[in-house]
């Protein structure tokens, strides 16, 4: 597969001289969040990760050709593209999107293994799928991935749209550890804590670094989940967000609303619910994420 990888200048010097360098997924910038915020939070995100020392690498499939690391006209075009014309790109989406060409954008399962395959060890991204609520049988191809690609995700939890519960008892399940970045319990995307306990609570970037590095050395083929919480003056109250929550999925059920709708269907509702509440805390917490995800890139590249 890496000789079908398109991969950006910057990213490949980068990984030839062992600089940090950081993965981002592009199902934000075409099924997460409205234009221009797509575009902006896709760039911001960037941003952060070069201000933390490290390199941006943006993932996507444009025209068939896996590209590692978006230029910001790629990043506009996709954009401003019309809703449904780009495939949300999963494991099992990655062959289609190459043998048609087609333009696709890569969830966290898809940036996951494009991110290895290239050489990249950390990933920021908002939240990782799940098992949806009402439906155990639905359960995100990103909680599998997490069971057999060694990347670490730096994320705010599991989406709180989804089943919490039971996505950690998937995630045991497949071996995935969880940690917790100066938090014993898990975040719930828009709030700060679901009051699901964490495997161990860390205080540093090197001590995430360490993990990884441990998980490396002891040839463990699974992703390391690494859990940051919004930062607080962005983060929903509980009650509006599990309300708005509520909400939404019951219309989604009374739609019949499925499968890969559903998520962007619930967060799209959600906003609309909240007044655009939880637009602002999703982009706070991806732009948080990056800047998190560069400082444990640079701590594992020091460790090299």
């Amino acid at each position: 597969m890496k000789t079908q990888l398109k991969i950006a200048p910057d990213v490949a010097d980068a990984l030839a001289q062992n600089r940090p360098i950081v993965a981002l997924e592009s199902t934000l910038i075409t099924h997460g969040l409205p234009y221009p915020a797509n575009r902006d939070t896709a760039l911001a995100m960037e941003a952060a990760v070069r201000s933390g020392g490290a390199v941006p690498a943006t993932i996507a499939i444009l025209s068939g050709t896996i590209t590692v690391g978006l230029s910001h006209d790629d990043i506009e075009r996709l954009a401003q593209t019309q809703p449904g014309s780009v495939r949300k790109c999963s494991r099992r989406d990655i062959p289609i999107a190459v043998g048609l060409k087609e333009n696709a954008a890569t969830t966290v399962a898809g940036t996951m293994i494009v991110a290895h395959q290239a050489g990249i060890r950390v990933f920021a991204t908002g939240g990782i799928g799940g098992v949806h609520r009402g439906h155990p049988f639905d359960v995100s191809a990103d909680l599998i991935e997490l069971g057999r690609t060694p990347v670490a995700v730096v994320c705010s939890g599991a989406k709180s749209i989804l089943d919490l519960p039971l996505t950690l008892e998937v995630l045991e399940t497949q071996g995935v550890p969880i940690l917790g970045m100066n938090t014993a319990t898990l975040p719930a995307f828009y709030t700060r804590s679901s009051g699901l306990a964490v495997d161990v609570c860390i205080e540093s970037a090197q001590q995430a670094a360490q993990i990884i590095r441990a998980a490396h050395e002891l040839n463990a083929q699974h992703g390391i989940l690494i859990a940051v919480p919004v930062p607080q003056a962005e983060a929903l109250p509980d009650e509006i967000a599990e309300s708005a929550i509520q909400q939404a999925a019951a219309e989604a059920d009374k739609q019949s609303i499925h499968g890969k709708a559903l998520t962007p269907f619930l967060l799209a509702r959600i906003a609309e619910i909240t007044g655009e509440q939880s637009i602002k805390a999703n982009r706070a917490l991806l732009i948080n994420n990056a800047r998190v995800a560069a400082d444990i890139a640079g701590a594992l590249a020091e460790i090299k």
